[in-house]
C-alpha cells in the first residue's frame, strides 16, 4: 500500500470531523479504519459512533474530492500531511488527551519532534511587552530551543521575529520557529504576517489542524492554542490581560502537564494582570532566559545541547572545558558584554562561546541579557 493509499482513510474521516477519542470506537467497530472509511452508510448508521451531522458529512458528494485536493497538496515539495500512524508525527503531541488526527504542516517536519517552547500573549501588545518576547525567544532559539506560537499580531509576532534573528552557531542556521494557525495552510491570517509566515516556512514549520480553505472563525483559535501547547515542553505568557486568549494556551499546558511561566509587570498595567493571575495560580515568575533553562534542563539536557555542557567536572575527559570555562569568566564583568566582543577577547569559536555561556548561566555565574549581551553575577 502507498503512503497516499494510508492516507486516504484518515483524510475520509479526518473530513467528517471524526477525533482521535472516537478512531477507538470505529476501529472497534469496522476493525480497521480503512474498513471504516469504505464501510456503505447503513454500516455506520448501524453501528451509532457517529454523530449526525458527521455522517452526514461522511457521505457528502464532494468528500472524495476534498480528500483528493489534499492529497495533491501533500505531493507538492515541503508540504506534508501527517496522521497519528505517522513515525513522523511529533511525540509530545501525541501524548495530549486530543491530539489532532491530521495535521498539515508546512516546511521542516524533523522540527515538530524537536524540544520546544511556545511564547504566547496579547495581540495589543506594548512595545515592551513585544520587545521582552522578542528578547526572550532570539535568546533561547540561540540555545537550540525551537519556538512555537500562533503568528498572531503582538506577542506571537515578536516571538516568531526574535526566533528568526538568533544565530545558533558559526556558519550555521538561524534559530527555529513553529506558527501553529486556526487556517487551512493555504491562506495566512492576519494577512499582515504573509511574509513572516514565508521566512517561517523557510527555516521552520506552519502547522494546522484545519483543512485547506478554513477561514479564520473565532472558535478555531481556542481549540488550536492546545496544539501550541500540545507541542511545547512549556509555555511563556507574556502580556496578557485576564480575559486574554493566551490564558486559554496556558490552561491547557496545565492540564498537559507541562510547565507553564509568566513575564510579571506593572501593577497598572491591566495587559499583564492575567500573568500576575497565573503567577498566583501557580505558574513561575521568569525575569530571564536562563530562568526557564533552569527548569526545563532536565528534559533538555539528553536533547538539546551538548552532551559535554552536562558531563561531570570529576571526569577527567571534562578538565579542559572547565579550563575553557574558568578562561572565558574572565573577560565577563558586571557590565554587559556581546558576543562579538567575547570572541575577539578569547579568541573562541562562537559556538564554543554559547556552550560556555550556557554552563555559566545554569551554574549562576552570569545572567543573559537583552540583544545578546551577558553580565557578571558573581
Amino acid at each position: 500500500m502507498s503512503d497516499l493509499d494510508r492516507l486516504t482513510p484518515w483524510l475520509t474521516l479526518h473530513f467528517a470531523r471524526v477525533g482521535a477519542k472516537q478512531l477507538s470506537d470505529v476501529e472497534a467497530v469496522f476493525g480497521s479504519l480503512e474498513q471504516a472509511a469504505s464501510a456503505p452508510e447503513s454500516a455506520w448508521r448501524a453501528a451509532q459512533v457517529l454523530k449526525e451531522k458527521q455522517l452526514d458529512l461522511l457521505f457528502d458528494p464532494g468528500l472524495a474530492e476534498k480528500v483528493a485536493q489534499a492529497l495533491e497538496w501533500a505531493e507538492q515539495p515541503n508540504q506534508h500531511l501527517l496522521t497519528l500512524a505517522c513515525d513522523d508525527y511529533p511525540p509530545l503531541l501525541k501524548q495530549i488527551a486530543d491530539p489532532p488526527p491530521v495535521l498539515y504542516v508546512r516546511g521542516q517536519v524533523a522540527l515538530l519532534s524537536d524540544p520546544q517552547l511556545a511564547i504566547v500573549g496579547s495581540r495589543n501588545a506594548s512595545k515592551q511587552g513585544r520587545l521582552t518576547a522578542e528578547d526572550f525567544a532570539q535568546y533561547l532559539a540561540g540555545v537550540g530551543l525551537t519556538i512555537t506560537s500562533g503568528l498572531a499580531s503582538g506577542i506571537d509576532k515578536a516571538a516568531h521575529e526574535g526566533a528568526l534573528k538568533a544565530e545558533t552557531k558559526v556558519g550555521g542556521p538561524q534559530g527555529t520557529t513553529v506558527a501553529v494557525v486556526a487556517t487551512g495552510l493555504d491562506r495566512v491570517y492576519p494577512a499582515a504576517n504573509r511574509e513572516l509566515a514565508h521566512r517561517i516556512v523557510d527555516t521552520g514549520a506552519m502547522v494546522s489542524e484545519y483543512p485547506l480553505g478554513t477561514q479564520p472563525l473565532a472558535h478555531f483559535f481556542p481549540q488550536r492554542n492546545r496544539i501550541i501547547s500540545g507541542l511545547s515542553l512549556g509555555t511563556l505568557v507574556v502580556e496578557a490581560a485576564l480575559k486574554s486568549g493566551s490564558l486559554i494556551t496556558a490552561r491547557t499546558a496545565s492540564e498537559q502537564g507541562r510547565e507553564v511561566f509568566a513575564v510579571p509587570g506593572s501593577i497598572n498595567n491591566p495587559q499583564v494582570k492575567g500573568c500576575h493571575q497565573l503567577i498566583r495560580q501557580g505558574a513561575k515568575l521568569v525575569e530571564s532566559g536562563q530562568d526557564i533553562l533552569e527548569e526545563l534542563s532536565p528534559m533538555l539536557q539528553p536533547s538539546l545541547f551538548a552532551e559535554e555542557a552536562f558531563s561531570s567536572p570529576a571526569t577527567e575527559s571534562s578538565a579542559p572545558k572547565n579550563d575553557v570555562k574558568k578562561g572565558l569568566l574572565k573577560f565577563i564583568e558586571f557590565e554587559p558584554i556581546g558576543l562579538d566582543e567575547l570572541a575577539v577577547l578569547s579568541k573562541l569559536p562562537v559556538s564554543d562561546i554559547q556552550s560556555q555561556l550556557l554552563m555559566l548561566e545554569l551554574s549562576g555565574d552570569i545572567e543573559a541579557l537583552s540583544a545578546g549581551r551577558w553580565r557578571r553575577l558573581r
